[in-house]
């Protein structure tokens, strides 16, 4: 059973790094430039918000997990409103959004580490985790850049 559900776990967490890397192919046509960058920028902050859910969830399943994983728990939702402030104002959007999002993705690796240091994170998890952050922040910050 277990096999079968990090299998899952596995197979879907990489299915989610697809749409970014649409976004990415879209960028080239100029007909879907704008749209890629939008559809880019919201699941960056979608799947960031959805990060710290995670935290949350894994803290809530530790009895012995410190309080301080709650309080780091709603971060990434408040970084994912703060992007969007840019573009709410009409100010330069959606490049320094796009960098805020893939840095915050990457540096949630942190966080990570320290939850499977605690053993509230399986190792096969945190690898998992490496994985998709990595590839979800870089991707993120290559939609910046063009």
């Amino acid at each position: 059973m277990q096999n079968n559900f990090t299998f899952s776990a596995r197979l879907l967490g990489l299915a989610g790094l697809l749409p970014q890397l649409l976004c990415l192919a879209a960028l080239f046509d100029d007909n879907t430039r704008f749209i890629a960058l939008g559809a880019g920028f919201l699941y960056a902050a979608l799947i960031l918000s959805f990060l710290g859910g995670f935290w949350w969830g894994l803290a809530v399943a530790s009895p012995g997990a410190p309080q301080w994983v709650y309080g780091i728990a709603v971060v990434p939702s408040l970084v994912a409103l703060a992007s969007g402030i840019p573009w709410m104002i009409g100010s330069t959007w959606p490049g320094p959004s796009l960098v805020l999002l893939g840095i915050a993705l990457i540096a949630a690796l942190w966080i990570d580490v320290r939850l499977n240091r605690l053993n509230i994170m399986p190792d096969w998890m945190l690898r998992l985790r490496i994985l998709l952050s990595t590839g979800l922040g870089l991707a993120t910050l290559a939609l910046a850049a063009f």
